[in-house]
């Protein structure tokens, strides 16, 4: 009988499976799955209940605030309490109990699952809870249902299973035979009796279980262990009789395991294992093989305690040999089914051998000749299948569906093995089922690699080569194993050197005998000391061919990998990962021992990632492809490899840095972008960076070309690593490696260089050039010239840069072959048309040979450019993200490295131009016309450069060439221009050629096209305003320059007359006499009324927005004004404000609003409500406020202005008695770029006069004849609004002329204008109720 179970177990096991649970959302998911679908159905709120409790429970473990956890849980243990017994609850209420540390409770839970159904729990649920606390009280169960199956098949005769009796020494050993041949010969009583067997099996289980689950709650409620609790006797099945299950003198019965993980599997399954026959001669205890051919890798450096094992002893039988079935349950197939289906079946259903049978016939001598070897008899047993023979693959090994050879075999629920290919697309096309046995598969996820069958396989490959090679005649592949090559080839007694000779043998002895111990030793202890002995042997002896051959064998290796797998001794792993790796360096075969099992190489690299840093040139040696590689997932562990020092590792045939390098430089040589950026991030946020430039002055040169490529990548997505490499590396054994390297490798090596130059202080960047000019065993212009003559056309773009960098270290001079041989090749590129890849490659280099970049590496030309243009908005934002940690710098140096880069792009810029008298910009011309945006763009940018850089050049004619092939295409890119800066990049090219009186000329004939594009620049760009003077300066007639054209006209009479306009963004606000407020958005040529509000009761006299464009303010009539918030399509009042007054001519700061009110003098309120009148003594008729300073014009035609923080009044021009009986008053007024423009009637000579706001001089006047009763001013043009005939005159503000007249068509006056921001679009309203607007063209 089992020991007793202690409480202290118990909670142990419970407690780490609910712990995994917790820990593992998909296994958790995955198992509420399971639940939920076995929970009966006919009670839909029950389930409703539990599945809340279950996303409850769910959300208090992924919260990580205690407060909500607990309140959570606590949630979830009252839905869960209301419904106990359910599977379902008692499931969740062992992982809730869990998170509260309430271990008992959630044992008590747990059992209850067990209880409830046993089947479910110790098959699908908690099979880890079954094995360590149920199996061990289990055995008697087991070994009663054993030895009725035994008693079942032993009635089948030797013979029937087609052994003769001479042959009976067979059974003194370990054989397998076909399960399906036994079951192919059974009657059918048989057949039926074993079904019963299993079923009752079954049943038996499930109330032991239950039975085990009372004795545990015992035992965990007897917590002080105050008495002694036993285990429950166990219920065997009812047929077998009590005195058939013998006790041994302890009271324990002898049972023997086969494998723990699956005692409570049925006692077959459908497809086919193996029957074996033991030999009970056998004293000695021997390991449980595992019956599922699996292989974990090890948690070497996590987890040093490996799971407990149960061994028992066999019991002696009278027959000599135990049957061991572990068939599972398809028994369909009777003795009544034809020889040819049996057979058949047989070649569908065989060989899921388990890797502990393997292992343990592996344990025969290697040496040994023995005739019941197991692979013999596999082998004979293929021999005498139809067309079998010795070069013929036995149909284990051939897939049903494919009928090739196992490439990849995968073993399903079923029992039926597969490529792993094939039966992958069977379920892709949407099928469930088995193929040959067609039962529905539980899971269409395919299960791992059937490694033994690979195993297999391989070594039948290795006795069977190609199928066309001739076989060895020694019938038994075993015996040739590994010495049988190497006896004929050992050094053989030399008469000369006897003594000499008997060391040797004596010392290959040796080796023989731990190569022994290696391959056959059930003890892991002895195989770790062999792996020593042999790692001793390899590094004191100078080891020749001979014993390499003896190492390199497949089943040696095969020995090495099970202490890879099995081992937990650092020394003894090291000592593994070290042979393989010596063998694996020198012999190919090794390498493809390891890798034709998947798991053997998933076990390296687990034990490289856990600390084996040395596994690390194993896992190098077995080239794995850069998919595996990412997928594996090891950058960190290269990188840990990178920083170590190499004192601390094994001396091995690679350094393991290097090999690092090497595999870290595939990994980023990766064609997938989203994962290259990511890990050279890594490489350098892991501060690896310093350990890899030491890796450019390695010994080896592909290490150190290897380096080259991670720093490349490194540089190009974390560009200020750059300033590190450039600081530390020596590139004098790069230079030295760059005559040795393929063409690959060499361009690799130009591009990080060239990547290595783009530095942000142009003094640094010219010291970097030199070294890599003047160092290295060979000239490097030379060396770069002639591998320019020979380059991939794609590439000779960036090795022509180069080139042409380092020729540029001295004063230009009149001729350098270097020189022109770079700038041809550029020019070529540039004209091949038929390969844009070196088109845009040409361009580009020609952007970055400006010399300007920011600290990351990136070019600085564009923004550069834009600068010079004006909008150097582009250039701030990137210096100051650059330069943050530049501001300690002595303003001197900053002025010299901005004089050297000046220096350099002058020079530059003047070999590029002069080459061939400017054929570059035809080349550039040609590249302007393409339609590949990149291409274009590069170009454009090039080309805007290059022009710009002819202002400060000497004039040798180049200016002509160049506007000769570029001017009209680029008055084209300015006209089309879609964005403000490409636009003023147009214009800086432009801006070149009017300078020159030729260009001048070619530029004014094309005036109208650019006069647009340069007034919408000229308010941001001052070149803009430099390029309208000189137009204007030259130009006789203002009126070509200036012309509009109507774009809409809108009716709105029905709401009186239009009495204010205001202009914001892309909105227009107008207010009419009836109180109404539209708001009104232009697309087009169409104004479209997107809003409109009537709170206002009385007419809105006048609106107002201030410049930061939040409020839309509102005077009316109705003595109200009114504050408006400003939405995307509607405006929304949010104050009222009452003046006391009718408001007209509102006008408004940050606090107060001024207007003018019924009668004299002008009122200024404040929003908190208080007010007080100005100038009381003058009828005002119109106000703008500016700069805090208000400016009246009045009745009487005098203009004060007020300042209204001082109070101060001054008058600009003085008032006038009626002239002729008429009044003259000032009707309108405004402010702009300081002058004072004020309109009224023409009584004086001039309706419109224009004062200094800094002196009030007058300094201007319109001799306007029209009566002015309003006025809007641009920064070029000066628009009147007339008093009748619905006319709108428009004035130069330069020349103070006409240019044009406007009508609106009606015969009404002219009461309010507005400009939109870009001073584009005019807009008036009328007295007679109409919107109308012009665009200036």
């Amino acid at each position: 009988m089992a020991s007793a179970t202690t409480s202290a177990e118990i909670l142990r096991h419970t407690t780490a499976f609910t712990s995994e649970l917790l820990s593992q959302s998909n296994l958790r998911l995955r198992l509420l799955s399971v639940l939920r679908r076995k929970h009966p159905t006919s009670d839909q709120n029950v389930i409703r209940q539990l599945n809340i409790a279950a996303e409850t429970l769910e959300n208090a473990i992924s919260t990580s605030n205690s407060s909500n956890r607990l309140s959570s849980l606590c949630r979830a243990e009252k839905l869960l309490r209301s419904h106990p017994d359910t599977l379902f609850s008692s499931f969740l209420l062992s992982l809730l109990y869990a998170l509260l540390n309430r271990h008992i409770e959630a044992a008590h839970s747990l059992f209850n699952v067990f209880s409830s159904d046993p089947s479910l729990a110790r098959s699908e649920i908690a099979p880890i809870v079954y094995e360590e606390l149920f199996i061990i009280h289990l055995l008697p169960v087991l070994q009663s249902f054993k030895e009725q199956r035994f008693r079942i098949l032993s009635s089948l005769s030797s013979k029937s299973l087609g052994y003769d009796s001479d042959k009976k020494s067979r059974f003194e050993k370990s054989v397998v035979v076909s399960g399906t041949r036994l079951l192919s010969k059974m009657s059918g009583g048989q057949t039926s009796e074993l079904k019963e067997l299993e079923r009752d099996y079954e049943q038996v289980l499930d109330e032991n279980c239950r039975l085990l689950v009372g004795y545990f709650r015992e035992v965990l409620s007897n917590e002080n262990e105050s008495k002694l609790t036993r285990p429950p006797s166990q219920i065997l099945q009812k047929t077998v009789k009590c005195d058939e299950f013998k006790l041994n003198e302890d009271g324990e019965s002898k049972v023997e395991i086969i494998e723990l993980r699956n005692c409570g599997e049925p006692t077959w399954a459908e497809g086919e294992r193996s029957v074996e026959f033991s030999s009970s001669s056998s004293s000695t205890k021997s390991k449980s093989p595992p019956f599922y051919p699996q292989r974990v890798s090890p948690k070497i450096f996590r987890n040093q305690k490996s799971r407990r094992a149960l061994n028992a002893i066999s019991p002696n039988l009278n027959s000599g040999s135990e049957l061991e079935s572990s068939s599972e349950d398809n028994l369909s197939t009777s003795s009544s089914e034809p020889e040819s289906k049996t057979q058949e079946k047989n070649r569908n259903m065989a060989l899921f051998e388990p890797r502990g049978s393997r292992i343990q016939k592996q344990k025969q001598p290697i040496y040994a000749e023995s005739s019941s070897s197991p692979e013999r008899i596999m082998a004979a047993d293929s021999d005498d299948l139809p067309g079998g023979g010795k070069c013929t693959p036995p149909k284990d090994f051939v897939c049903p569906i494919t009928s090739h050879i196992f490439d990849d075999p995968v073993t399903l629920e079923t029992g039926q093995t597969y490529e792993r290919k094939a039966i992958q697309e069977w379920i892709d096309r949407g099928n469930s089922t088995c193929p040959i046995t067609r039962q529905k598969l539980h899971s269409t996820q395919l299960p791992k690699t059937n490694y033994v069958l690979k195993r297999l396989i391989a070594s039948w490959r290795e006795q069977n080569p190609g199928h066309v090679s001739t076989h060895s005649d020694n019938p038994d592949p075993e015996t040739d194993l590994i010495f049988s090559s190497t006896l004929a080839v050992l050094p053989s007694t030399s008469p000369n050197s006897v003594i000499s000779q008997a060391n040797m043998d004596g010392t290959i002895s040796e080796l023989r005998l731990a190569i022994t111990k290696l391959c056959m030793s059930e003890i892991l202890r002895e195989s770790e000391k062999a792996v020593l002995r042999i790692e001793q042997f390899w590094r004191e002896m100078n080891m020749g061919f001979e014993i390499q051959t003896m190492l390199s064998k497949p089943a040696v290796i095969n020995g090495f990998v099970e202490i890879l797998f099995n081992s937990v001794d650092p020394r003894v792993l090291r000592a593994s990962v070290f042979l393989l790796c010596e063998l694996g360096s020198r012999d190919k075969t090794v390498i493809q021992t390891l890798t034709q099992v998947d798991s053997d190489v998933e076990c390296i690299v687990a034990l490289f990632k856990n600390g084996l840093l040395e596994a690390v040139v194993l896992i190098f040696l077995l080239r794995p492809s850069t998919i595996s590689l990412i997928e594996m997932d090891m950058v960190e562990s290269l990188l840990v490899a990178i920083k170590k020092k190499q004192d601390d590792f094994l001396e091995m045939c690679l350094k393991p840095k290097a090999a690092s390098i090497l595999l870290l430089r595939q990994i980023l040589g990766s064609s997938e972008e989203g994962i290259v950026p990511s890990i050279a991030r890594t490489v350098v946020s892991a501060k690896a960076i310093n350990n890899i430039i030491e890796s450019l002055e390695a010994e080896w040169a592909e290490e150190r070309i290897a380096a080259v490529g991670i720093l490349l990548r490194c540089m190009q997505q974390e560009g200020k690593c750059r300033h590190t490499i450039a600081d530390k590396a020596e590139l004098a054994p790069v230079l030295d490696s760059f005559m040795g390297a393929s063409d690959a490798e060499r361009f690799e090596i130009i591009n990080f260089f060239s990547e290595l130059v783009k530095l942000n202080r142009r003094t640094f960047n010219e010291q970097v050039l030199h070294i890599i000019k003047d160092e290295g065993a060979f000239s490097t212009m030379h060396t770069l010239l002639i591998y320019l003559q020979t380059a991939l056309q794609d590439e000779c773009p960036v090795v022509a840069g180069l080139l042409l960098q380092l020729d540029l270290l001295v004063e230009p001079r009149k001729m350098s072959i270097y020189r022109e041989e770079a700038i041809d090749t550029l020019i070529s590129c540039l004209r091949n048309s038929d390969l844009p890849a070196a088109q845009i490659a040409a361009a580009e280099t020609i952007v970055l040979l400006q010399g300007r970049f920011t600290s990351s590496g990136k070019s600085l030309t564009r923004a550069s450019l834009l600068k010079r243009a004006g909008l150097d908005k582009s250039y701030r934002t990137q210096m100051q993200v650059d330069q943050l940690s530049d501001t300690s710098k002595e303003s001197e140096e900053n002025l010299e490295e901005e004089q050297a880069a000046d220096e350099w792009e002058r020079k530059m810029a003047y070999v590029l131009v002069s080459h061939e008298f400017g054929l570059l910009f035809e080349a550039l011309a040609e590249g302007l016309k393409s339609r590949n945006q990149e291409l274009h763009s590069s170009c454009f940018l090039s080309t805007t450069w290059l022009i710009h850089m002819l202002n400060v050049l000497p004039d040798t004619g180049i200016r002509g060439a160049a506007r000769v092939c570029l001017l009209k295409r680029f008055i084209s890119m300015f006209k089309s221009a879609k964005n403000t800066e490409e636009k003023a990049l147009s214009m800086l090219a432009l801006s070149s050629f009017i300078h020159d009186p030729e260009g001048l000329n070619d530029l004014t004939s094309h005036m109208k096209d650019l006069l647009k594009g340069l007034r919408e620049l000229k308010k941001s760009c001052i070149l803009a305003v430099d390029m309208l003077k000189v137009f204007s300066d030259g130009n006789n007639s203002s009126i070509d320059w200036w012309n509009h054209t109507e774009l809409v006209q809108v009716d709105c009479s029905a709401h009186g007359e239009v009495l204010s306009i205001v202009c914001f963004r892309d909105k227009i606000f107008s207010g009419h006499s009836d109180g109404t407020i539209k708001v009104w958005t232009g697309r087009g040529s169409i104004l479209h009324l997107i809003h409109e509000s009537r709170e206002h009761t009385k007419a809105v006299t006048s609106l107002a927005i201030l410049e930061s464009g939040e409020r839309l303010y509102s005077g009316s009539l109705d003595r109200t004004a009114r504050t408006w918030s400003i939405g995307s399509e509607a405006i929304y009042c949010v104050e009222i404000h009452d003046m006391k007054d009718p408001v007209n001519n509102l006008v408004v700061a940050n606090s107060i609003a001024c207007f003018i009110p019924q009668g004299a003098g002008i009122k200024v309120h404040s929003w908190s409500g208080a007010s007080k009148l100005l100038n009381p003594n003058k009828y005002v008729k119109c106000l703008t406020l500016v700069h805090g300073k208000l400016y009246c014009g009045c009745h009487d035609n005098s203009i004060q202005e007020i300042d209204l923080a001082t109070g101060t009044l001054s008058s600009i021009q003085s008032g006038s008695r009626k002239f002729l009986g008429k009044a003259n008053p000032v009707y309108a007024l405004q402010i702009h770029n300081g002058m004072i423009y004020s309109g009224s009637s023409p009584l004086d000579g001039a309706a419109v006069k224009i004062w200094s706001a800094a002196n009030y001089n007058m300094v201007g006047s319109l001799a306007s004849s029209m009566e002015v009763r309003s006025l809007a001013v641009s920064s070029d043009l000066i628009y009147l609004g007339s008093k009748s005939g619905g006319t709108v005159e428009i004035w130069c503000g330069k020349k103070l002329t006409r240019v044009e007249t406007l009508q609106t068509g009606t015969n009404g006056k002219v009461q309010c204008m507005a400009l939109d921001g870009d001073e584009q679009v005019l807009v008036v309203g009328t007295s007679d109720g109409r919107i109308q607007a012009w665009e200036l063209s």
